[in-house]
């Protein structure tokens, strides 16, 4: 716990500093006490609201059991597995599979999945996938993650601005930074900088959720094959949130960019084949104890497994539902 705490003061410290030297490369002295400025109430706002500044970031939507009864009841019975609060239960209206959560403590967390990520997946694949991301709110990796995603995604934010600017000649003559040197230095090496702080803290701990995942769910091969199926459409289906910011990469569990450009310096998540090779030595190890679980039958409770409507009420049914799509939402 002290040294979780510890983790993220120095991340806010250098995170904070990258900000800071923008402001001053772009600005000069008043850039740079207005950079501090904004970057003390960033991170007493990332302490206590991080959560909800990256749901409505991603534009996630809290969603209750009537809602999406299936996932919501699949979370439950895996937080009581994981002797976890129920966290709350979100859903960001985007196709590319993903998932993530956030939280500053477990008695303050939540999960979202995507859209694409439930109709791409099995009952067990998505257990499999809440398993590891209650993994991270187990191990309170949330609060360090999210700060990141937040004053990270800052700094990329102002970095691409920045980049337009410069591409098109605002403040290209200005007297404060001396020409293109401050704006390469804000676009480009801050960024970079950014990531490698985010990479220092990511590729770890998305084995140790791997492995109290697995544990959670009892079953490694449900988690592989989710990452599996994630991975392949990740590559394909860009996710236009994260790419605008893509500092909040190492949130997901499966890096979400499609490695385009300035993308691939971003790479926050550990090799996905060293992830199964990994989680396949973990089923060698809970050989005898693997559990099978009827998952369609644990999360009908009252209803039918058979029964997979989405309510009507459902925030992410923002269009007409497409005849034919297949998926726990039907």
């Amino acid at each position: 716990m002290p040294l979780n705490y510890a983790k993220t003061f120095l991340l806010l410290a250098a995170l904070t500093g990258i900000f800071v030297a923008m402001g001053a490369a772009v600005g000069g002295q008043g850039g740079l006490l207005i950079a501090f400025a904004v970057a003390m109430v960033m991170n007493v706002l990332s302490l206590w609201k991080s959560d909800t500044m990256v749901l409505k970031m991603f534009k996630a939507q809290e969603v209750n059991e009537g809602q999406a009864p299936e996932l919501v009841r699949i979370v439950r019975h895996l937080a009581e597995r994981a002797e976890l609060p129920m966290p709350r239960v979100y859903i960001m209206n985007t196709p590319q599979p993903n998932a993530f959560a956030t939280g500053r403590s477990p008695s303050n967390s939540a999960v979202a999945f995507s859209t694409g990520l439930i109709e791409a997946l099995s009952l067990e694949e998505i257990a499999g996938v809440a398993a590891h991301e209650l993994a991270h709110i187990k191990n309170r990796d949330t609060l360090t993650m999210t700060v990141a995603a937040t004053i990270g995604g800052a700094i990329s934010m102002l970095a691409q601005y920045l980049q337009f600017g410069a591409l098109f000649g605002s403040n290209r003559d200005n007297n404060n930074g001396g020409g293109w040197l401050p704006f390469l230095f804000a676009a480009l090496i801050a960024p970079l900088t950014a990531s490698l702080v985010q990479m220092a803290i990511s590729r770890s701990r998305e084995y140790q959720a791997d492995r109290l995942g697995a544990l959670i769910c009892g079953n490694p091969r449900w988690l592989a094959t989710a990452l599996q199926k994630i991975h392949a459409l990740a590559r394909k289906i860009p996710n236009r949130q994260v790419e605008m910011a893509p500092a909040t990469a190492h949130l997901f569990i499966v890096n979400p960019l499609t490695g385009r450009g300035i993308d691939s310096l971003f790479a926050t998540h550990p090799n996905i084949e060293n992830r199964l090779a990994e989680l396949a030595e973990i089923e060698q190890e809970m050989a005898g104890t693997i559990e099978d679980n009827n998952w369609p039958t644990i999360i009908a409770q009252n209803g039918t497994p058979q029964d997979r409507s989405v309510a009507d009420n459902s925030p992410w049914q923002s269009e007409p539902k497409k005849s034919g799509s297949k998926g726990p939402w039907g």
